[in-house]
């Protein structure tokens, strides 16, 4: 494992975030860490995400923060300038994963076939996002698709939540789940991040029960 995957394998949760304005990013990141959660994933499908990494890692410095929904380089270079530890994009773009493994960035490409683990694998990836993993066919589906490919660890996001996280966390297979029910952009809209704080502590005291 990477530093981050062992990170990630610790948190058990990746809380991906939609942040449509900056300057939130700082009293959700505080919701977060106080929550227990030190990390987020920072989706690039608002213009205000590389503001909200910069902002969220100058004031939680030891926080995890990673970019996702990333699509090209250009938002690679993007999330990296502003401090990102690590990139998620939704499904497996080749030149997006070599451009990060050239610069030695952790990254997080979807796959959903055998035939995307199977180009993961070629690249030395350990690790890769199933997503949307719900509609996907969920834990039935990871199980199958995992046991061809002995060793691939997989971050499921997509339809998980309180219900189902302990079916995801139970597999050994699994790092840690991805999810948006504790950081649900109504909650950050109007301002909520005490409730969001609750949440979050709530879903890292349900994770640390789960044993595999």
């Amino acid at each position: 494992m990477n530093s981050v995957d062992e990170k990630l394998a610790k948190l058990k949760i990746v809380p991906v975030v939609v942040l449509e304005d900056a300057k939130d990013a700082v009293p959700l990141a505080d919701a977060l860490c106080e929550g227990g959660l030190p990390c987020a994933e920072v989706t690039f499908r608002t213009a205000a995400a590389q503001e909200s990494i910069r902002q969220m890692l100058e004031t939680h410095p030891d926080m995890l923060v990673g970019a996702g929904t990333v699509l090209n380089k250009e938002q690679v270079d993007q999330a990296m300038n502003a401090g990102a530890r690590f990139i998620v994009s939704p499904g497996f773009d080749a030149e997006v994963v070599d451009y990060c493994l050239e610069k030695e960035i952790p990254v997080y490409p979807g796959c959903i076939t055998p035939s995307e683990v199977a180009q993961a694998v070629k690249k030395g990836l350990k690790t890769v996002k199933f997503f949307p993993a719900e509609q996907f066919g969920g834990v039935a589906a990871l199980k199958a698709l995992s046991a061809p490919y002995v060793g691939m660890k997989f971050m499921p996001t997509g339809g998980i939540n309180t219900d189902n996280l302990e079916s995801y966390l139970k597999c050994k297979f699994i790092i840690a789940c991805g999810g948006s029910w504790m950081v649900n952009s109504e909650l950050i809209r109007s301002g909520e991040f005490a409730k969001i704080k609750e949440i979050t502590a709530a879903a890292v005291k349900a994770a640390a029960q789960i044993d595999k």
